[in-house]
């Protein structure tokens, strides 16, 4: 039996990428595919302060414990199962509890960085990453904090202007390069998700899994 499917899902803040992501699954049974969101990879910063918590870049590469998510995604290939952190936005730390996350046919992992790492890209079957306007992607951004982590408009473009953008800059914009594909619009683009659930299905099926 082959291995599963891992494909990467790059692509700035308020890009679309779980919006991409969760359009693929749909078109396959529930069970054959599994989502793997970056951010739950974040590092425990349970022995800060909470003032010191909040002053954090959570946008630059080393916020991610990659190591950890690179064995948990080759335990997953090699159809093992994994406990996968539980990472609480509100408190910046790690949850004591964990995930039970079984292996499946095809596995999208998506975050902002997810394409920056050599590493996480050398286990990748397909690279992604959606393109979209920056003006968008920071009002979804900010929609999307004030109403979910319940941030003030003010905590969120302070953010963004301090950190968010300048590593999209240094960062999450020059791994572009290392994409199979770029997919503007996000999860808006039809035909392009259509492309891609095309090409898995071509994968699977080749490799008997279909």
């Amino acid at each position: 039996m082959q291995r599963p499917v891992l494909i990467g899902i790059a692509g700035g803040t308020g890009s679309g990428k779980t919006t991409v992501a969760t359009r693929v699954k749909s078109r396959f049974k529930e069970e054959n595919v599994l989502i793997i969101h970056h951010d739950s990879y974040y590092r425990n910063r349970s022995t800060l302060t909470p003032e010191e918590r909040e002053k954090l870049n959570y946008d630059h590469p080393s916020a991610f414990e990659n190591s950890l998510l690179a064995e948990h995604l080759k335990q997953l290939m090699n159809r093992q199962p994994v406990a996968m952190p539980v990472y609480d936005y509100s408190t910046h730390t790690r949850l004591s509890e964990v995930k039970k996350i079984n292996p499946a046919e095809i596995i999208l992992l998506e975050g902002i960085l997810v394409l920056e790492d050599e590493i996480l890209r050398s286990l990748m079957d397909i690279k992604i990453y959606i393109d979209a306007d920056s003006d968008e992607r920071f009002i979804r951004r900010l929609l999307r904090d004030m109403k979910e982590r319940r941030r003030s408009a003010d905590s969120v473009i302070a953010q963004y202007v301090e950190t968010v953008r300048p590593m999209h800059l240094q960062f999450v914009e020059p791994s572009k390069r290392y994409a199979d594909i770029i997919i503007p619009e996000g999860g808006h683009n039809a035909v392009a998700i259509d492309l891609l659930v095309t090409k898995i299905s071509d994968i699977l099926r080749n490799s008997g899994s279909g």
